[in-house]
C-alpha cells in the first residue's frame, strides 16, 4: 500500500530540498508539501547555506517536483491554525519533517500514525542543534538519525541510526553536506519500513547525551581545527 504522508519544510531549506529529492527519487511521493514562509525560516536557511558553503545546492523547490501533481501550500508557521486546518484536511497517516521549528502537540496529533524527522547527528549524545560542530568540537562520531517525534528535543524513539565515515580531506562544509544526503537516506528508508508494515522503535536513554544550543563560534573553530590538523579521533582513512 502507497504510504500517505505530508511533508513539511521551512521555505526552500536545502536540507528539505535535498530530503525531498531522494525521496521521490526512491519512489515517496508527498500527498502534500507545507512550507513555512518566515523570518525563522529565512534565518535557518541562510545559516544552512553557510554550513554547506562550496557545497553543491540542492535544485529549488519547483524544480525538484516538477512534472508531478503534488500540492503546495505555504503558511506562516507550521504550528499556526492555518497548517492544522491543511494537514487535517489531507489526513496523512504519516507527517515528515524536513527541517522545520519545533513542531507543537497541536500538528504532531494530526497524523494517524506517526511524525518522523531525520536529525543530522547520532542520537541520544548529540540532540538539538549544530550537531555537525558539535561532534568536532566535542570529538564525537559524525552520523545521522532517523527518529519518531515526541513533545521533547530529539527524543523519541530511533528508527535508524547510522554513522558517517569522516576522511582526512573532509572539511565541516563537506561534513553538513554528506549528512544532508545521509539523512536523506534515513528518512527514504524509515518511510520503506512504514509502508510495509511497522518502522523499529528504539527507545532513548534520556539521561545519555546533551541538548545542544548553535555552537558559539570560537568552538565550531577549534572542531574544525581539530578535524583539519588531523587530531579528530574518528576518521575512516
Amino acid at each position: 500500500m502507497t504510504l500517505h504522508f505530508a511533508f513539511l519544510v521551512l521555505e526552500e531549506h536545502p536540507y528539505g530540498r535535498e530530503m525531498l529529492r531522494t525521496l521521490l527519487q526512491n519512489g515517496f511521493i508527498p500527498s502534500v508539501i507545507i512550507q513555512e514562509v518566515s523570518r525563522v525560516g529565512d534565518e535557518e536557511r541562510e545559516k544552512f547555506l553557510a554550513r554547506i558553503a562550496g557545497q553543491p545546492v540542492p535544485p529549488r523547490l519547483t524544480q525538484i517536483i516538477a512534472g508531478k501533481k503534488i500540492p503546495v501550500f505555504c503558511v506562516e508557521n507550521h504550528n499556526d491554525s492555518t497548517c492544522k486546518e491543511l494537514l487535517e484536511a489531507n489526513a496523512p497517516d504519516v507527517l515528515v519533517l524536513g527541517g522545520t521549528r519545533i513542531i507543537k502537540s497541536q500538528i504532531l496529533e494530526v497524523p494517524k500514525r506517526a511524525t518522523v524527522n531525520a536529525h543530522p547527528g547520532l542520537l541520544p549524545w548529540l540532540r538539538g542543534s549544530a550537531s555537525v560542530g558539535w561532534a568536532l568540537y566535542k570529538d564525537l562520531p559524525e552520523g545521522a538519525t532517523a527518529h519518531f517525534i515526541d513533545p521533547g528535543i530529539d527524543t523519541g524513539d530511533i528508527i535508524i541510526r547510522r554513522e558517517l565515515p569522516v576522511y582526512h580531506h573532509d572539511t565541516y562544509e563537506s561534513l553538513n553536506y554528506r549528512i544532508a544526503l545521509l539523512s536523506g537516506e534515513l528518512m527514504a528508508e524509515s518511510l520503506k519500513f512504514l509502508e510495509t508494515g511497522e518502522a523499529p522503535r528504539i527507545p532513548q536513554d534520556r539521561d545519555t547525551g546533551e541538548t545542544f544550543r548553535v555552537i558559539p563560534d570560537e568552538l565550531l573553530e577549534e572542531g574544525k581545527r581539530r578535524l583539519a590538523e588531523g587530531r579528530y579521533s574518528h576518521f575512516a582513512d
